[in-house]
């Protein structure tokens, strides 16, 4: 495969981070589209990636490259993403969208923390304290309360979609290693491949209502589709282009659009506390970030 990480110059980079906010945007409304499906939450992730599937597959061969088989790396990009679907649905089913797509946009540190603890990798001190000021954003967020649609459990739903932070970041880590020789259009293939028939198992294990029952719910698993094969597409496409703390951080605009999303169409308004500890977990996410930088001269460490 082609399309492997080059670092790009000034005008490519500007196009990968042009493509991650596109990306991030349209991402944002799939815990929308998720509510409107009218099936249980692991057989929406299901149709997402069903969906999505034959679009990825004609992008593939029109880019030249054979299907083939996949790799092992590919492999694990489907198990991190059917997992990462799963949780963050039926932490959406128990939360507001915008509380779940925020607790679930922590991956960024968890990902740094997992390059701590598995990679030996000490944080720095700045670090610390931003990991800290993130957790308790999350904390705020879940223990406020917003006006409007009702929520069914709200901590579980939070801690639902704290869970699906890990899943994501161990997804976003499988993508950038991925993507050092594989272009994103196979890699999605191939994690679609792999992660529907485990969110199918999935939703008929749980009982759940796998077919839409009405046409608007059809429409909104074909929707699901098109939002995965533009957004994280787009996401996968730009992560071959940008270090992957940087694309961690700019995907963040997906809860700020799933937050507003929610209002307009669920009554979903945040409360005064909620929307405090949205802006103090980002901040935190941010600052986290900014503080794994590497040194001038160091290796790359948090």
């Amino acid at each position: 495969m082609t399309d492997t990480a080059i670092p790009p110059d000034g005008a490519h980079r500007w196009q990968a981070i042009g493509a991650l906010v596109f990306g991030a945007c349209v991402i944002g409304f799939s815990g929308i589209l998720v509510r409107l499906t009218g099936t249980g939450p692991a057989a929406a992730g299901f149709w997402r990636l069903v969906f999505a599937l034959p679009l990825l597959a004609i992008l593939t061969r029109r880019a030249g490259g054979p299907l083939g088989r996949p790799t092992p790396i590919a492999l694990l990009c489907g198990l991190f993403f059917a997992l990462d679907l799963g949780f963050w649905h039926y932490g959406l089913k128990y939360t507001s969208v915008g509380a779940s797509t925020v607790l679930s946009n922590l991956a960024p540190v968890v990902v740094t923390a997992f390059a701590w603890i598995f990679l030996k990798q000490k944080p720095r001190g700045l670090f610390l304290l931003a990991m800290t000021v993130a957790v308790a954003g999350a904390w705020m967020m879940g223990i406020g309360r917003g006006a409007g649609a009702p929520l069914i459990d709200a901590p579980l739903g939070n801690l639902l979609s704290l869970a699906t932070a890990f899943w994501y970041a161990l997804y976003f880590l499988a993508i950038a290693q991925g993507r050092r020789t594989e272009t994103a259009s196979w890699l999605m293939f191939w994690s679609g491949v792999v992660g529907a028939p485990l969110l199918l198992v999935s939703a008929l294990a749980l009982g759940e209502q796998v077919l839409p029952t009405t046409l608007a719910g059809l429409a909104a698993c074909a929707g699901l589709g098109f939002v995965h094969f533009a957004g994280q597409g787009s996401i996968a496409w730009a992560m071959g282009r940008l270090p992957t703390s940087l694309a961690s951080v700019v995907v963040l605009v997906q809860p700020v659009v799933a937050a507003y999303a929610g209002f307009l169409l669920f009554g979903e308004a945040l409360g005064p506390l909620q929307t405090l500890g949205a802006g103090v977990a980002l901040s935190g996410v941010v600052l986290a970030q900014w503080a794994s930088r590497p040194r001038p001269g160091a290796p790359l460490s948090p």
